[in-house]
């Protein structure tokens, strides 16, 4: 049976304005959001493998979100660390912006504790939900001792965290090591724009270290993609997501990024990963919070 690791942060939301009718709302946020994607994503025999560490006092809960995906085996467990899970405290400003404020201390990875957990697995998903789930040297370490296929959202990299927790986008140092260690790599417009004004040159350097896949997100824009397969030409385009009435962004590059590593894992091809992904984001955006959501994008679920 084929298996696809996940590594990111399980991160409990505390939103505040997504809609004001409800108040503040609390629920699972950050990898589930992908985990959920991935579930309703990849085909019937393949398995999820969590890379994901929760603190002890959302373990419990943790576990019981976990008992909702499919795709996630019996056996399967999150790794309980004795500290306060990560908690995000998010103040929408608009449907597509937002103000971050970060609390928890849930450990990274290094290299001796993730290097047997990855042997057996036939593709990796890496989403940078915290910022803080490897260092650079660790990423370095799984490029070399992992042959296969690794996406990676490098989101929150790009997140400084000011010492009253609120998250300030930044450049991110070292990018090219960084690049380095990915085949596919994902940003987002803003993340992109940090890099500097010359966004052919960026791709070049991509794609020179490595990455022969990069996808930006351009929120209800779609995706822009720049694909350079071995031995063949590099093919770019912009991918536009069915139309939706939007009611909840949260999450919505999650979930493309998971979908779209699910689907190339099981051997679509990039637009038809790319497609599906876009389509996968703009019906999460039709729903609020991971619970469920798995069930939602496969459209079992009839209403939000």
């Amino acid at each position: 049976m084929p298996k696809i690791g996940v590594l990111g942060s399980l991160v409990w939301d505390v939103i505040h304005g997504r809609d004001p009718a409800q108040g503040v709302v609390e629920e699972w946020g950050g990898i589930a959001y992908s985990l959920a994607a991935m579930d309703a994503a990849l085909p019937d025999d393949w398995e999820i493998v969590p890379l994901i560490k929760v603190g002890h006092d959302r373990a419990r809960q943790a576990a019981e979100f976990a008992r909702t995906l499919e795709h996630f085996p019996a056996h399967a467990r999150f790794i309980e660390v004795p500290v306060a899970n990560n908690m995000v405290e998010l103040r929408y400003q608009s449907a597509e912006r937002r103000c971050e404020r970060m609390a928890g201390g849930v450990p990274g990875w290094n290299w001796a504790e993730l290097g047997p957990m990855v042997q057996d697995l036939d593709a990796l998903y890496v989403n940078f939900i915290s910022g803080f789930e490897m260092c650079r040297w660790t990423a370095k370490n799984l490029r070399q001792g992992f042959r296969g296929p690794i996406y990676a959202d490098l989101h929150s990299l790009f997140l400084g965290m000011r010492g009253d927790g609120v998250r300030t986008l930044q450049p991110l140092a070292d990018i090219g090591e960084w690049f380095s260690c990915f085949d596919t790599v994902q940003l987002n417009e803003e993340e992109m724009r940090t890099l500097g004004d010359d966004p052919m040159a960026l791709s070049a350097e991509m794609l020179g270290a490595g990455v022969s896949l990069l996808n930006v997100t351009l929120g209800s824009k779609g995706v822009a993609y720049i694909h350079a397969p071995k031995g063949d030409a590099v093919r770019t385009a912009l991918l536009a997501p069915p139309a939706v009435d939007a009611t909840d962004t949260t999450g919505c590059g999650d979930v493309f990024g998971a979908t779209c590593a699910a689907r190339l894992a099981a051997g679509d091809s990039v637009e038809e990963a790319l497609q599906r992904a876009n389509q996968a984001a703009a019906r999460s955006a039709t729903y609020r919070g991971a619970t469920s959501l798995a069930g939602y994008l496969k459209g079992a679920l009839v209403t939000a």
